[in-house]
């Protein structure tokens, strides 16, 4: 007699046969038991094989096995970690399947526990490896009402299931096709629904909404690889999207504000420019590619699309190229997701701000390998500044496409439109402002240009990112970025303030008679290999990238009409032509670099890397028919070394070096060659209330040689003898003190002085650099109650005084802003109210140069946003 049996449940039966011939200690076992983990409980049930029950029989079922999970001991020091590439949320008839899509689903040992309404599984040695960060569903079906999956750290995966009315059961399996399955049935629709009286909600266990935390364990800027934060021999922090919403910045350096970073020598409605460990940072990158329009003459970044922003401190050539000593500012943006996402927020705010946005995404295609997502807004406002005017549109559609379970492409697009109805002159004069003067202070919104000024830009980025993961060991990654800006100037600018009344500044009209051109052209590509030698592991990271740029530029200058600060009228006429320029720059780099992290045991860590770049730079005079080019080499290293004494505890020191290159020659003819930062750092790294709240205190010491300063022996011509110091140490902490309360923090002491210099007196503190600044930003958020989705927050910066040029011409004063929020989020809704500069201080962002130009800050401001998700 022959049994029939369905063809689900052979492919079952012959997964269990060969699990038993592999493995004598299940030849002990009945061949039809199973394991099953409901609710976090494990039991044993032996079944017929004609009691069998499939969830589903369509053709993906039939490479499934029901988990056997024994959950073995397993020790995080000694296992591999099996990277989990992408999330999957699937309806059954039960109710959902969610998919941990992984070749290796054998090697996840899934220990389970429930906690209230929550179904909660640790996996100790797996990591989420998502471009868009953590998973996160809301309601998949009824009975659902949230799913995440999150990394607790580099080496534990947790996946957890919240049921409206109670825990869900959970049922595992293993797919070699998929990776693996968790069955979820809704308590609604089990037998396990209590019977008795439903349970009250307690008041007294606060639960906050599980999005909240601002921690992130892990960041790529750093290291180009997916790196536990407390496993970088540097200081990072990342502040979170959290964050950002919360706190509505109009700009980029509201959001660097949380990390110490301050405004430097140009506006923040114009341009970033900023200021990390002493020097002025230019390297601001976006999903790891350099924005090389992100500097003077460049733009404000929008926000629209950021996910989130990291902050490595200090020098980081050896996998980035040329790059200031200060440290690196990387923008990561939103990717698409594998849900369908709807959101429309619109914000409303003093100075006349208007901003609506849209953020849209979802899979294409029913298996989700193609998705798509698109931020676009639109703003227009006013500010305190006379005449102001802006308006701003930005889209960026983004698509991926999922190959195959190990190849990944990404398509992302960017353009912006900024109209603004003045340019870089928003400055002041010192003299009629934090100075004395016979004729008082002139009011901040006092503009000092004219009315017809303006700075128009017009941005397009193309880029594309392809991954490919050979085995669990191996990837590549290779990327793309072609980007474009168009400029257009008409700026009047203060020259000179006249002694004889301290009331009359004379100026010149900046235009560009053919708009500026910039064009730029970057290629990286990189491999990431995991391999041991004996009992030492080994992440490698071997790559090159290549990049040009140009830019364009015709400037005509003429003599302005001088301006009554006091008394201005505008509109007078135009005076002679000043003179003007029609020059070309072409910039070219190719780089090559490798770096090793090196685990020497489960609590020693090395780093340890090299780079070598050949650069060009050409310029030319199209005005006078001359050119010149230059060509430079540099060596970056970098070592670092991590200790961890205990488990949340790290302590850590490196030596790195960056180069940028220095165009022009001495008065011999002989070229001039790179500028080096060299940098020593020691540091603590600690994990908190249950890795809840990080905290990184840092020590460093950064010299910068190589400065141009006049030649003793011709004033005519420079020499490479100056240098800078910038001796500090930083704190900051990032996370969740209790359930519902988080708090970003930062504290920085900078001294910073001129060492050496023919021109400038040694022991002088380097321009713009404040030697204190610090911030708070603390909120919370009630998680049940009646007052659930109320939340709100207060925040503090400070702003040590600072010297406008570097000859200590005067102090510009220190200053202290209180901000706040109030927020209430409820299912698909939110509403927020912020207010910034609660008590008025004025105050100025920026100051710079001879001439005594000081930027003010902008006073008190309300704002209101609203914001519906679907």
């Amino acid at each position: 007699m022959f049994i029939r049996l369905p063809y689900p449940a052979v492919c079952w039966l012959i997964s269990v046969v060969s699990l038993t011939l592999a493995n004598p200690a299940y030849s002990e076992q009945p061949l039809v038991k199973k394991t099953l983990v409901r609710s976090g409980e494990v039991f044993k049930e032996i079944q017929t094989l004609n009691q069998l029950q499939l969830p589903k029989t369509n053709a993906s079922y039939l490479w499934r096995v029901p988990r056997q999970n024994k959950f073995p001991e397993l020790s995080q020091a000694t296992t591999d970690v099996v990277l989990v590439t992408d999330v999957q949320v699937n309806s059954t008839d039960k109710g959902i399947e969610l998919i941990l899509v992984t070749a290796n689903s054998l090697k996840l040992q899934v220990i389970p526990k429930t906690e209230g309404n929550s179904y909660i599984a640790d996996i100790p040695n797996a990591k989420l490896q998502l471009r868009s960060g953590d998973f996160r569903q809301s309601k998949p079906v009824a009975g659902i009402a949230l799913i995440t999956v999150t990394n607790l750290d580099g080496k534990t995966l947790r996946v957890t299931v919240t049921g409206e009315m109670g825990a869900p059961a959970v049922e595992l399996f293993d797919s070699t096709k998929e990776g693996l399955v968790f069955g979820v049935t809704p308590s609604t629709s089990t037998a396990q629904q209590p019977t008795t009286e439903p349970e009250k909600p307690i008041e007294l266990n606060v639960t906050a909404p599980p999005d909240t935390n601002y921690r992130v364990p892990d960041a790529t800027t750093a290291t180009k690889t997916d790196t536990p934060l407390r496993d970088v021999p540097a200081s990072v922090q990342v502040i979170p999207q959290q964050v950002i919403e919360e706190q509505q910045p109009r700009n980029l350096i509201g959001i660097l504000s949380n990390a110490g970073v301050v405004q430097n020598n140009f506006s923040s409605r114009i341009a970033d420019t900023f200021s990390i460990r002493g020097f002025r940072a230019r390297n601001v990158y976006r999903n790891g590619v350099k924005d090389r329009f992100a500097d003077v003459a460049a733009l404000s970044s929008s926000l629209t699309n950021i996910d989130r922003v990291e902050v490595v401190r200090g020098p980081n050539s050896v996998i980035y190229g040329q790059v200031n000593p200060g440290g690196i500012i990387n923008i990561v943006t939103k990717k698409p997701l594998s849900q369908p996402y709807y959101a429309l927020e619109v914000r409303r705010g003093a100075y006349e701000l208007f901003e609506p946005s849209l953020d849209l995404s979802g899979p294409v295609t029913k298996d989700g390998s193609l998705s798509y997502r698109l931020n676009t807004s639109y703003r227009t406002t006013e500010d305190f500044t006379d005449f102001y005017h802006e308006k701003r549109f930005f889209v960026s559609p983004v698509v991926n496409w999922r190959i195959g379970k190990n190849t990944n492409l990404t398509f992302d697009t960017e353009y912006e439109d900024i109209q603004q109805s003045l340019g870089t002159g928003l400055e002041q004069i010192a003299s009629a402002t934090i100075l004395p003067n016979p004729n008082g202070k002139i009011p901040i919104n006092r503009y000092l240009g004219e009315p017809t000024d303006f700075y128009n830009r017009q941005l397009h980025r193309y880029n594309y990112n392809l991954e490919h993961r050979f085995n669990d060991n191996w990837s590549i990654s290779n990327s793309f970025q072609a980007a474009f800006l168009t400029l257009d100037l008409r700026e009047t600018g203060v020259t000179s303030l006249l002694e004889a009344d301290n009331r009359t500044v004379e100026r010149d009209l900046t235009t560009f008679p053919k708009p500026t051109e910039y064009e730029a052209y970057t290629l990286d590509t990189h491999v990431i290999g995991d391999f041991n030698t004996g009992n030492i592991k080994h992440k490698l990271l071997v790559g090159f990238d290549l990049f040009r740029q140009t830019r364009r530029t015709s400037v005509l200058r003429t003599a302005a009409a001088p301006l009554d600060v006091f008394n201005p009228v505008y509109g007078q006429p135009l005076g002679d032509t000043l003179g003007g320029v029609d020059v070309f720059f072409r910039d070219d780099a190719l780089g090559f670099y490798l770096q090793d992290q090196v685990t020497v045991a489960n609590n020693l860590k090395l780093l340890v890397g090299g780079r070598y770049d050949l650069v060009e730079n050409e310029f030319a005079n199209r005005i006078a028919s001359t050119s010149s080019v230059q060509s430079d080499s540099a060596f970056s290293p970098r070592v670092g070394i991590v200790y961890q004494p205990i488990a949340p505890v790290s302590l850590y020191a490196s030596y790195s070096r960056s180069f940028e290159q220095v165009t022009g020659a001495d008065k011999n003819d002989n070229l001039f060659r790179p500028q080096l930062g060299t940098q020593y750092e020691v540091g603590v790294k600690t994990d908190l209330f249950d890795n809840k709240l990080s905290a990184t205190l840092a020590l460093y010491d950064l010299i910068l040689t190589n400065i141009l300063t006049t030649d003793p022996t011709d004033s005519d011509y420079s020499v490479q003898t100056g240098e800078q110091r910038s001796r500090g140490v930083e704190l900051s902490v990032t996370g969740e003190i209790l359930p519902g309360w988080n708090v970003i923090g930062f504290y920085g002491y900078t001294d910073a002085r001129i060492t050496k210099d023919n021109d400038l007196p040694v022991g002088n503190r380097v321009e713009g650099i404040p030697q204190h600044v610090a911030s708070l930003w603390t909120t919370y958020t009630f998680g049940a109650g009646s007052l659930k989705g109320f939340g709100g927050g207060i925040g503090f910066n400070y702003v040590g005084d600072q010297m406008p040029d570097n000859l200590d011409t005067y102090t510009v004063p220190s200053y202290f802003l209180t901000n706040a929020a109030l927020y209430y989020r409820q299912n698909n809704f939110s509403i927020g109210l912020n207010l910034n500069n609660i008590f008025n201080v004025r105050y100025y962002e920026a100051s710079f140069d001879y001439l005594q130009r000081i930027i003010p800050g902008r006073p008190y401001t309300a704002e209101l946003s609203v914001k519906w998700e679907f």
